[in-house]
């Protein structure tokens, strides 16, 4: 095992392209004064503060914009007796964010649903909570039908 051919560890070479070798930080805000591992003494700095320090200081908030009016609705027709609640009219969102908000609806109602026909079907009478994930999430829940 003698034979056997040696790679250096002293950094002399590197083993291919390095894509991040163009780039330059001009342009970039200023690194703060303290970071974290920098900080002498120990003490920490809060992540709030961090997080200002590396934000314009002229950048606000957005305000949440509005997604839009859903309707809430009772359904026992065809269930077999059983009460669901449909949440129908979503406009301008995908499959997989739906199936996302059925399923924070599904876990802060403690029952089933699924995503059917553009629709998010939750089991059982909970317009109420679905209402307030619906809102947290800047869309307008309204109760539809009986």
């Amino acid at each position: 095992m003698s034979s056997s051919k040696r790679i250096p560890t002293d950094g002399g070479t590197s083993f291919g392209h390095n894509p991040f070798a163009a780039l330059s930080s001009a342009g970039l805000p200023p690194a703060p004064e303290n970071p974290p591992a920098a900080n002498p003494g120990g003490a920490s700095v809060p992540a709030s503060r961090l997080v200002s320090s590396l934000a314009p200081p002229t950048a606000a908030k957005p305000a949440k914009k509005n997604r839009g009016r859903v309707d809430i609705i009772r359904e026992k027709a065809g269930r077999g007796g059983k009460t669901v609640t449909v949440v129908r009219g979503f406009v301008g969102i995908g499959l997989p964010e739906k199936e996302q908000l059925a399923k924070a609806m599904q876990k802060a109602c403690g029952t089933g649903g699924t995503v059917k026909d553009g629709q998010i079907e939750i089991q059982g009478d909970q317009r109420e909570t679905v209402a307030r994930i619906l809102t947290e999430a800047s869309f307008r829940p309204v109760f539809a039908g009986g």
